[in-house]
């Protein structure tokens, strides 16, 4: 066993500022994680760190920094991790308590570097917005007039403005000569919040359109809280095939925007030889569509369409100062994606090849665990009826909608010998990862006869069982796995959405200097002429 080297939360500060690859995973839950954490951190939950730790860690010799909640948890992580074969691992002293403690600050909230970084660049740029009152007041006048969903068709699916096409970032500067007839009419781009709104408008200035552009101030919150109805469950149209000239047009965007910015280019060869330095994390991720990425891809990128990861970069990769590699067709939406993600400080290049030609097709493999021991779900309920306990590890949220009568919550990170002894256990849920998770926390406190039963509800329905709900089970304070801050302000709280703007307005004015200087807006400046 490998004995745990400990970090002081002043030494990981020192290790943030430096220029060598790290890893800071956040082990916890994801609802402890979004009610505050450090800055530079990710979530690597430890409910299913088998699978989520190698996409976001790939190289398993980089020094990765673990944090719990002072409760022995990263313990239990390290443990794992070493049988994963990493070998470079430090636990931080006394846990996110202690990183409060040394007088760092604790950010709510997911994908704050994002964020933030989208404030400072409405204010470093002065991009145009305009009020839902404003564009309502455009859109009744009846001038021409094009609103675009910035956000994954997903979420344009659950809610969209009235008149509104579903254009995901990436694709805006690429695909906007499909949906905009000249060079005049306005262009709207709205996201949930602000973030998206800001850097799709933006994208469109930095490759000089001559359209008047804006934001939508606060996207559809903005627009429900001035009173406004959305669209609920409208399906998104596929993206418009680009016609020669658009195509071309999109090429010639793309150098311009290479040079204007200094963007670094490399050959497949060039990539070849970056991915055998094994001193270095070399990540190649598809900024395109998903029908484009499962059509062909080139050889071992990942898919991460443009505008999701710039919004949501540390649910992609874990490794800060890595190098990330962009790919796609003629370049526009890789350079695009690439002035972004070297704004918030990371090393970026694109790879000088058409992704149309690439020797991979369909989904990208994704790390998988199995169960050791399984059973039917058609014997679970003799299995009981003889004694066996029966445990749900679904996530929270999903036992509160529906579980099997009788079952039981568990949580892996909550789990104890109590949760064990000797009586058999099935561990029921709708999750592999979280079903595999619980089983091996388990025989690791001394069970002796686990197994495991991967199934949905509707199954449960279908061979008998009785399933119940519970709204108020798990309570709110076990029901680590879930981020209660705002959680819906999608779902017409109004007061919700007040809160969660106001939190996204006020994320500059928590930032130290160290974390301030990770963030460079002025990379979509416009060079001054020499």
């Amino acid at each position: 066993m490998m004995p745990i080297e400990m970090i002081s939360a002043t030494a990981l500060k020192a290790i943030l500022a430096g220029s060598e690859e790290y890893a800071f995973l956040d082990v916890r839950e994801h609802g402890q994680y979004g009610e505050g954490h450090p800055f530079f951190c990710v979530n690597a939950p430890y409910s299913v760190i088998e699978t989520c730790a190698p996409v976001l860690v790939p190289r398993r010799d980089v020094l990765c920094i673990l944090m719990d909640d002072g409760d022995g948890v990263a313990d239990l992580v390290h443990a794992r991790m070493v049988q994963m074969g990493y070998s470079n691992l430090r636990v931080l002293d006394g846990g996110a308590p202690g990183w409060s403690a040394a007088g760092y600050t604790m950010f709510k909230g997911v994908n704050v570097p994002s964020k933030s970084f989208g404030e400072l660049v409405e204010h470093a740029n002065e991009t145009p917005s305009i009020s839902a009152e404003e564009l309502r007041q455009m859109q009744a006048a009846g001038a021409p007039l094009v609103v675009l969903d910035g956000r994954s068709p997903k979420e344009f699916h659950k809610m969209s403005l009235p008149g509104a096409h579903s254009c995901p970032n990436a694709e805006l500067a690429y695909r906007l000569p499909e949906f905009v007839p000249d060079d005049s009419t306005p262009v709207v781009i709205n996201c949930a919040g602000r973030t998206r709104s800001i850097i799709g408008a933006q994208s469109l200035r930095n490759i000089g359109l001559k359209n008047p552009v804006f934001a939508l101030r606060n996207g559809t919150q903005g627009w429900r809280l001035a009173g406004l109805d959305l669209c609920h469950g409208k399906v998104p149209q596929p993206q418009p095939a680009l016609s020669a000239d658009a195509e071309a047009l999109a090429a010639e965007r793309a150098k311009t925007l290479i040079q204007r910015f200094n963007l670094t280019t490399v050959s497949p060869s060039d990539f070849d030889a970056m991915c055998r330095d094994r001193t270095r994390t070399t990540a190649l991720l598809d900024v395109r569509t998903e029908e484009e990425y499962l059509s062909a891809h080139w050889a071992g990128a990942r898919h991460a369409p443009g505008g999701q990861l710039v919004q949501a970069t540390d649910e992609v990769f874990g490794t800060r100062k890595a190098r990330i590699v962009l790919s796609d067709d003629n370049g526009l939406r890789a350079a695009g994606t690439a002035v972004w993600l070297m704004g918030m400080g990371h090393e970026v290049y694109l790879l000088d090849a058409d992704a149309r030609s690439g020797s991979e097709a369909g989904p990208e493999p994704r790390p998988t665990v199995s169960l050791s021991q399984q059973i039917a779900l058609t014997d679970v309920a003799q299995a009981v009826s003889q004694g066996a306990r029966l445990y749900d590890a679904s996530r929270g949220m999903s036992y509160r909608e529906a579980h099997i009568e009788g079952s039981t919550w568990v949580t892996r990170a909550r789990l104890s010998a109590t949760d064990a002894g000797t009586a058999p256990i099935i561990v029921i849920g709708q999750s592999t990862d979280l079903v595999f998770g619980v089983m091996q926390r388990l025989t690791e406190l001394g069970a002796t006869d686990v197994s495991g039963c991967v199934s949905t509800p509707e199954q449960w329905h279908a061979a008998g069982y009785t399933v119940v709900s519970t709204p108020y089970i798990p309570e709110e304070a076990a029901c680590i796995d879930f981020l209660f801050f705002v959680h819906d302000r999608h779902n017409d709280n109004l007061e919700s959405a007040r809160q969660y703007l106001a939190w996204e307005l006020n994320l500059l004015g928590q930032l130290d200097d160290q974390e301030r200087a990770a963030l460079n807006p002025l990379m979509a400046t416009e060079p001054e002429a020499v």
